[in-house]
């Protein structure tokens, strides 16, 4: 089994900080998912390499046992375990060739054979029988899809490439930017039988131009022109799912708020139950005027 340096995939050094994890693996993740890089092998390859060494360096407890044992960290609990059981210690680090620092190749123990056959060897015949090797949950997988606004009004099917497998998942309406979701037995395969880990999900969701979203409401601004804001009527508004006509009423002030209930983002696995679209009044003065239009102005101020 080659030891893979996780921080090397993702272009660190092992003082890296969370914050540097995190901005790396962003940036590495969108260069090469497969969307961006269809019918390239090597790129689909990094793009594991890149989503295993975020699952390990992402999480504290991970990357601490990764830190002293290296590729075999999964095995870390079940090793000192039996290490204590034996009458040991637990393992502090193996300092042999080709593990980097802190850990432990399983290619440096004679004969080059893997981890579970050294562990297997070391502990398998511990209280006299033949001891069975443990069985391995694989790693989580972690995976940002990018969508717009209008992409999560209805629940849509999409076809993704994992671990070179092409798999259709479903995106319910109303996911949220930050959102994620996980699909369970897609992430990478399990050891000696066991079972396979899943893959992680997040959405990226893209701002609009024309709508802000907050939670499964939808703010909007709306242009009311100076005479109808006076003397009321109506305008039209645009929502995600066409346009409607909005009564206003006489005297609306600039800023003045509308809701338009039902007409907002559709709520995250509640069918028939939608948010609202609130409509921001932005009453405009007109810049031009005709002579006459300035005069009944005037005649309208000495009115009041």
């Amino acid at each position: 089994m080659a030891y893979i340096d996780y921080y090397q995939v993702l272009g660190l050094k092992k003082d890296a900080t969370e914050k540097d994890i995190k901005s790396a693996y962003r940036k590495l993740a969108r260069k090469y998912h497969p969307d961006l890089n269809p019918n390239d092998k090597e790129a689909n390859k990094k793009f594991q390499e890149v989503n295993e060494a975020n699952e390990v360096l992402s999480d504290p407890d991970k990357r601490k046992k990764y830190d002293q044992y290296g590729e075999n960290w999964q095995h870390a609990d079940a090793y000192e375990a039996q290490q204590q059981q034996a009458g040991g210690r637990p393992y502090s680090g193996y300092s042999g060739g080709g593990a980097g620092e802190g850990g432990f190749n399983a290619e440096s123990f004679g004969d080059g054979g893997d981890f579970s056959d050294y562990f297997q060897s070391m502990f398998g015949n511990m209280g006299g029988g033949r001891g069975r090797q443990a069985k391995y949950r694989g790693q989580d997988y972690s995976s940002e899809l990018h969508l717009n606004l209008r992409d999560v009004l209805e629940a849509q099917k999409q076809t993704l490439a994992v671990n070179g497998k092409n798999i259709r998942i479903t995106i319910p309406a109303g996911v949220e930017n930050g959102q994620t979701i996980k699909i369970a037995g897609h992430g990478g395969a399990g050891t000696n039988g066991g079972p396979a880990g899943d893959l992680l999900i997040t959405f990226i969701i893209k701002d609009d131009l024309k709508f802000k979203r907050d939670g499964n409401n939808l703010h909007t601004t709306v242009d009311v022109d100076l005479y109808t804001a006076v003397l009321g009527g109506e305008v039209i508004a645009e929502t995600l799912t066409g346009k409607v006509k909005v009564p206003v009423k006489a005297g609306t002030q600039n800023g003045a708020k509308v809701k338009l209930k039902g007409k907002g983002m559709p709520v995250y696995k509640k069918e028939n139950e939608f948010g609202d679209l609130y409509l921001n009044y932005n009453v405009a003065i007109p810049t031009e005027l005709t002579d006459k239009q300035r005069e009944l102005f005037k005649e309208l101020q000495q009115s009041i």
